[in-house]
């Protein structure tokens, strides 16, 4: 089922939500996508990424890619022909029942808001770099919804939970009141999307704006930088004080057209939570011509035609920009995979963190550069608030490897000048008499029980609950909260699944020893060694 989508009255919508908030902003159409590739020349430069991103900007984005191969392209996907930055997010996949993994339609292609939140707002540096989000993520620790900004302290305050907060998916339906940029934190389920959202779903990520105005990148392309204390504008953390132009990304998907259609969505990094969402930007701007922006194009109506510093081209030049794609890359389906996720990339519904990656096959590898950014707790929800995925009630840990811990000084060896030292102390002789030489006898030595324990592994029922609960945010004319009411829980249905885990130990102390057998010469056991691989079936 295919429907046209009007991405005109959600352009409206999308601007109503930062009227009265951003002082000044432009937003920057990117009505073309460069293309669709296992690229990321940011988390895994000069080598395929594990998963495929939807990619917008410059058409020499490549594995390799840095600021001055971006500038040096002949094209953009963007409007501003000025800007040969990049801008790349993971793409959205609808994935049918019979295991095919098929691309969503985008509408619209791209936005990105340049909002010039806070004072003396800089633009970005030569070579400035980041990213947002944490694509291992598959849970939210925080409160749902969000509670008014005035209340967030302490941990709520955190980089982390700002992080969390910085994402978006935002239901439309344009024959209703639109809802808030960031209101909602995860990907609904597919069952909501279907019933409320006739007009797709906005993915919206904020990036951080406070930086520490020294680095223009740094290791996890994260850390130069950090949230204001309310994720679009607010106080910055110490340290950070330096306020950056405020990016923001969003992208319509055209969930709406597989209605009614048997499977789900899920990102192409193997998320269909949501939670998991990030994207990247490489600065690519003329320097001079970004610097004049953030001075001069100040128009509250944020329409990049009213700043007449920008060359804007066309719609049908921005769609011809493509990059064009590795060698290695050219024959893989991104856009309809009959074997799943591009790169064989398992879904991970969590709630642990989702890290090792998984893959669908054992063929697959992850890049030698792909790190873990962190630990993620795994606090999950158990409600369904628009479609939120219930997790089971059986307790999970993060998959992250624990260190062994370190012996204590007790158990170190002793070293050589330590032994010959005792020996030293103890060996100086003693003048004794003459004694006729008593026999010895060879002490018995004591056998002492040592116990075994055995793991016994059985079937475990787990049921999932799928919960819905209506929330009301009223807000004044400012779209500010000023008061929230919430409904009661109702099940709206059930599942029982069954695994396999340890369900008891037994532990068994022997009371007589073992006799000891005699081996017979040139006869060996061999010992065969053999280990239980859990496998995740999704």
């Amino acid at each position: 089922m295919t429907r046209t989508l009007r991405p005109d009255i959600g352009l409206v919508a999308g601007l109503a939500a930062f009227a009265g908030v951003a002082d000044a902003f432009w937003r920057l159409p990117c009505r073309g996508r460069s293309g669709v590739a296992r690229l990321d020349p940011l988390m895994d430069p000069g080598e395929v990424s594990y998963h495929a991103h939807a990619v917008h900007g410059s058409g020499n984005f490549g594995m390799s890619s840095t600021a001055s191969i971006l500038k040096d392209s002949d094209c953009t996907s963007c409007a501003v022909t000025q800007d040969k930055s990049a801008y790349w997010a993971p793409a959205l996949y609808f994935m049918h029942s019979n295991g095919t993994a098929e691309i969503v339609e985008e509408v619209g292609g791209m936005l990105a808001y340049y909002l010039l939140y806070g004072d003396n707002v800089q633009a970005f540096p030569e070579g400035f770099r980041m990213i947002a989000g944490d694509p291992f993520q598959r849970n939210f620790t925080w409160p749902i919804p969000d509670p008014p900004k005035s209340e967030w302290t302490g941990a709520q305050a955190s980089q982390a939970a700002l992080k969390q907060k910085a994402l978006g998916f935002n239901c439309l339906n344009y024959n209703k009141a639109a809802e808030a940029s960031l209101g909602r934190h995860f990907l609904p389920s597919k069952d909501y999307l279907d019933q409320h959202c006739t007009d797709g779903v906005r993915f919206e990520i904020m990036f951080p704006s406070c930086w520490n105005g020294k680095d223009v990148d740094s290791d996890d392309h994260a850390s130069h930088v950090a949230y204001p204390s309310q994720v679009m504008d607010g106080t910055c953390p110490e340290g950070f004080e330096k306020r950056v132009v405020s990016l923001f990304f969003e992208t319509i998907w055209n969930t709406y057209a597989f209605k009614d259609q048997k499977g789900e969505f899920v990102l192409s990094h193997g998320d269909p939570t949501g939670f998991g969402y990030h994207a990247d930007f490489m600065h690519g701007w003329d320097q001079d011509t970004l610097e004049q922006a953030v001075k001069q194009c100040t128009n509250p109506s944020g329409e990049i035609q009213d700043c007449p510093i920008f060359d804007i081209q066309s719609d049908s030049k921005q769609q011809k920009c493509q990059f064009e794609v590795p060698e290695v890359l050219k024959n893989e389906p991104v856009l309809l995979n009959e074997e799943g996720l591009p790169g064989g990339v398992a879904i991970g519904y969590g709630p642990a963190y989702a890290f090792p990656i998984s893959y669908t096959t054992s063929s697959s590898a992850a890049p030698s550069s792909t790190n873990a950014p962190g630990l993620s707790l795994s606090l999950g929800l158990s409600l369904d608030l628009g479609g939120l995925f219930a997790e089971s009630t059986t307790s999970t840990t993060s998959s992250q490897p624990t260190s062994s811990a370190q012996p204590t000084s007790s158990a170190q060896p002793t070293t050589s000048a330590e032994a010959t030292s005792s020996a030293e102390a103890t060996s100086t002789p003693t003048p004794t008499p003459t004694t006729t030489p008593t026999p010895t006898t060879t002490p018995t030595p004591t056998w002492t029980p040592t116990p075994t324990t055995s793991y016994i592994e059985g079937p475990v029922n787990e049921e999932i609950v799928y919960v819905e609960q209506e929330i009301v945010v009223m807000v004044d004319d400012e779209s500010h909260p000023v008061a929230t009411s919430a409904g009661a829980a109702k099940t709206m249905s059930t599942a029982e699944t069954t695994i396999t885990q340890t369900v008891s130990t037994v532990v068994s102390t022997p009371t007589e020893q073992p006799v000891k057998r005699d081996q017979a010469t040139g006869h060996a056991h061999k010992r065969h060694h053999h280990g239980h691989k859990r496998r995740s079936g999704f």
